[in-house]
């Protein structure tokens, strides 16, 4: 069920890719229920899985004997969280209504390539992004984290607006720099093995490269640089908003909501799980470099008037949270029990920002789609034309800024905890982000939904149908991890991460 969960989506969009001139609902309606399928497919998965140390649904198949290469893929808490959390953001996404498709006037003329095109990219990149986070052999985790840069890098210059191909540019040479580093990495742990393998299951039963010394000093710095390109955090972020700005809504929420978390996967993954020792000498470094990024993501986004690019600092700002999570937990300080919750807490975080930013990367394309612009100087009063996109951006808001009762809180909660057994004054001084967010959330409210609307936005259309069921789904379970976390923690389970697994 797992490989063709991950399989499915590829294939289908390789099949929308030669079929001549499909109509968008047709390509629109192939794609969504591909998603559905393979997200049923996952659901499947987990109705099957009991959590521990280990991988289950284990399928392995020789690919490259002669160097140990094999389609390896399974799952454990935390790739299964990620793989249902994907999935989810992908059925929205791909349910969105298209920007430039039928729903906002695009021309007959070149509708059918346009949605052909773009949805099968969706499909393409939601089987390989499956693929990375169900992958349990290097090369094949490394093919899948390449092609992921592929997918995004169309879907940005093609459909994007603005200076989009640029942007797209940017995005491909800055990841692709960090996936070479990530080769580099990957290439220096297999040859550290006795016996070369890229299994990551004997390479975390194992742990190569441990001890002191300079290799592997270099080969976790490459890690760490080029997962903290993909994550992104400060000062390797620069990418990330004009990346976001110029992309489609549905491709920014994608963006966010799955492809950052291939950065923070890859960190707990590879170097915590597979050079824990190495990670614990250089985890004050790491937690300072996820510190830096809470607070210069919330101080720069609270400076922007773009909404878009407000919205993407804010990823940077969280994505700290979940960098300083990895880090306390991979310390080897402070008790077991703060370390098991500081790495709870950076796995939920991956799981609620990817839910709550890809839902208001979703409300910012339904700006665009109406008024084709970004500016919160020029809005302001929808509260009373649009008020279910209100409601939605209010609780997406409330969400991202840690309110209790919201999955934000729940995250922030545990790395907090975790982290004040570990650095106490470091702790400290990463909580002043979530008072910055605060600040900025509460100010773009106010600035786009109250006060005076300008004239010009007098029948501002409120969310249709579609919008508003893909904005409810996600942000339901954004409720439901609130309200009742226990059935997501217990997925998780930490303990099994931190734990050396026998296979």
């Amino acid at each position: 069920m797992l490989s063709l969960a991950v399989l499915l989506p590829i294939a289908v969009s390789l099949v929308l890719a030669v079929v001549p001139r499909p109509a968008e609902t047709t390509a629109r309606f192939a794609a969504v229920a591909t998603a559905a399928v393979s997200l049923a497919l996952l659901l499947g998965v987990w109705a099957g899985f009991e959590s521990g140390p280990g991988f289950a649904a284990v399928t392995e198949v020789p690919w490259i004997p002669s160097l140990g290469v094999a389609w390896r893929v399974g799952v454990d808490g935390l790739s299964l969280a990620l793989l249902l959390m994907s999935a989810l953001v992908f059925l929205g996404a791909i349910a969105w209504p298209m920007e430039g498709g039928s729903r906002t006037g695009g021309g007959e003329d070149n509708e059918g390539p346009n949605a052909r095109g773009y949805y099968a990219w969706m499909l393409f990149l939601m089987g390989v992004s499956l693929g990375l986070f169900a992958a349990l052999d290097l090369i094949v985790f490394y093919l899948f984290f390449d092609l992921s840069l592929v997918g995004m890098y169309f879907l940005i210059g093609r459909w994007g607006h603005g200076e989009s191909q640029r942007a797209a540019l940017k995005f491909f040479l800055y990841t692709l720099a960090g996936s070479l580093l990530i080769l580099i990495g990957i290439i220096a742990l297999a040859l550290a093995m006795p016996e070369l393998t890229f299994d990551m299951r004997a390479l975390i039963a194992e742990p190569p490269l441990a001890g002191a010394g300079t290799l592997p000093a270099l080969v976790l710095l490459a890690f760490v640089v080029g997962f903290g390109i993909k994550t992104p955090v400060f000062p390797l972020h620069s990418w990330l908003p004009p990346a976001h700005v110029d992309a489609p809504g549905p491709a920014s929420a994608i963006l966010a909501g799955v492809l950052l978390k291939m950065g923070t996967y890859g960190l707990v993954r590879i170097p915590l799980q597979m050079m824990p020792e190495t990670f614990a000498r250089w985890a004050l470094a790491i937690a300072v470099v996820g510190v830096l990024s809470i607070l210069w993501g919330a101080i720069v986004a609270f400076a922007q008037d773009n909404l878009k690019r407000r919205i993407a600092y804010t990823s940077v700002n969280h994505m700290g949270y979940a960098v300083l999570g990895i880090a306390a937990a991979g310390s080897a300080l402070g008790s077991e029990t703060a370390r098991e919750l500081a790495l709870t807490g950076a796995i939920v975080e991956m799981v609620a920002h990817g839910f709550i930013t890809g839902a208001l990367f979703l409300i910012a394309g339904a700006f665009w789609q109406r008024t084709q612009d970004y500016e919160l100087a020029h809005y302001g009063g929808l509260a009373g034309e649009a008020p279910r996109l209100t409601v939605a951006a209010t609780l997406a808001a409330f969400a991202s800024l840690g309110l209790p009762g919201l999955a934000g809180f729940v995250a922030e909660l545990h790395v907090f905890l975790g982290a004040f057994a570990v650095w106490p004054w470091l702790a400290a001084v990463g909580l002043l982000g979530i008072l910055i967010t605060a600040a900025l959330f509460l100010r773009l409210l106010r600035q786009v939904f109250f006060g005076a609307r300008p004239a010009r936005l007098a029948g501002f259309a409120d969310l249709g149908a579609a919008e508003a069921a893909v904005l409810a789904g996600l942000l339901a379970l954004v409720v439901l991890i609130g309200l009742w976390p226990a059935w997501l923690l217990s997925l998780v389970d930490a303990a099994g991460l931190l734990a050396r697994p026998a296979g």
